[in-house]
């Protein structure tokens, strides 16, 4: 328990200072003594209003977005109990993502509102494809099935959403940008839209720790200690088609931060979902944030959307995690 609470502690810290790592980066270096005195109402220069107006906003969207990533990606782990298993892997985000398009294909120019509802959507029928078409034949549902059928209904939802793209070209210099996964030229008020459904889905999911912990010993085991593993499953699918809907609604379709982070989180912390969700929710905030920065950076002054430097940070990390043994299928 102390170990969890130093854990704990130390992410906290580290997330502060990356946090003001990331209002102090972009296309002008700004101290962070200017930085600080801009967080506490200081308006005076226009450097302090560039903190305050761009940059503050994008680090709480990347924060905001990065937690809901990463406790999607622990809720997915844990429901299908596999360690290869995330929103993006799966074709829930591009299920989304591909929802949205078609939502503006088919009411352009509609209040965000309606786009969420497209998206909430996307990412059930994306969900809901992939656990049919795994369990075609009545057979077992098994990680390799999961991943083979996520992976195909992926790359199936993605042409499908570049096949809209060019039936309505007007539409590509609007969204393709956000398709890429971007935190930036976001503002608070962008939270009022995917905000809300990342944050119930980021409090359910601190609360199903426990069930979690339950579902890894098997579903007879489960069951024989007195928990409702059908209950369990569907609130977890639920709780991902909330965060991966949420998050893809204000910031696109951002890649495997859901992936990595639990990972990291579980050869540190251990294997209790308890603490799991809690240290991913932080870690997750973090790593977003540290994309930004390296987005800001990589080809400095100019950047590039955090959603690519994510990709690039995390397909070394895929490949890793698909080669190691006992991750073998």
């Amino acid at each position: 328990m102390t170990k969890q609470f130093c854990l704990l502690g130390f992410g906290l810290v580290l997330l502060i200072g990356i946090f003001l790592l990331d209002l102090s980066t972009g296309s002008l270096i700004i101290d962070f003594p200017t930085v600080w005195s801009s967080i506490w109402g200081n308006h005076s220069t226009e450097l302090h209003q560039v903190v305050s107006t761009i940059r503050v906003p994008r680090a709480f969207i990347a924060l905001f977005v990065g937690a809901g990533l990463a406790a999607a990606g622990a809720c997915m782990q844990a429901l299908t109990r596999n360690p290869l298993a995330s929103p993006e892997i799966l074709g829930v985000n591009n299920g989304a993502a591909l929802a949205i398009v078609i939502g503006y294909f088919l009411v352009p120019g509609s209040s965000v509102w309606i786009y969420q509802i497209f998206a909430v959507a996307g990412a059930a029928f994306a969900g809901s494809l992939i656990f049919v078409l795994s369990s075609v034949g009545g057979t077992p549902l098994t990680p390799l099935k999961l991943i083979v059928a996520g992976t195909a209904v992926s790359l199936l939802l993605a042409s499908f959403t570049q096949g809209v793209l060019v039936l309505n070209e007007k539409s590509i210099d609007e969204v393709r940008f956000w398709l890429a996964g971007s935190v930036a030229g976001k503002e608070l008020q962008d939270l009022i839209y995917g905000g809300p459904l990342i944050l119930i889905g980021v409090l359910i999911s601190l609360a199903l720790g426990a069930r979690m912990n339950a579902l890894q010993l098997g579903d007879e085991v489960a069951v024989g200690i007195g928990s409702d593993t059908s209950f369990t499953k569907k609130i977890l699918f639920f709780v991902v088609v909330l965060l991966s809907a949420g998050c893809v609604t204000i910031a696109g379709p951002i890649a495997f931060v859901g992936l990595a982070v639990p990972h990291i989180v579980r050869s540190i912390a251990g294997a209790d979902y308890r603490w799991i969700v809690i240290h991913s929710i932080l870690m997750g905030s973090s790593l977003l944030m540290l994309a930004d920065i390296a987005a800001k950076l990589v080809i400095h002054p100019d950047e590039v959307s955090a959603g690519v430097m994510t990709v690039m940070m995390g397909a070394p990390f895929f490949i890793y995690l698909a080669r190691k043994k006992e991750w073998r299928l």
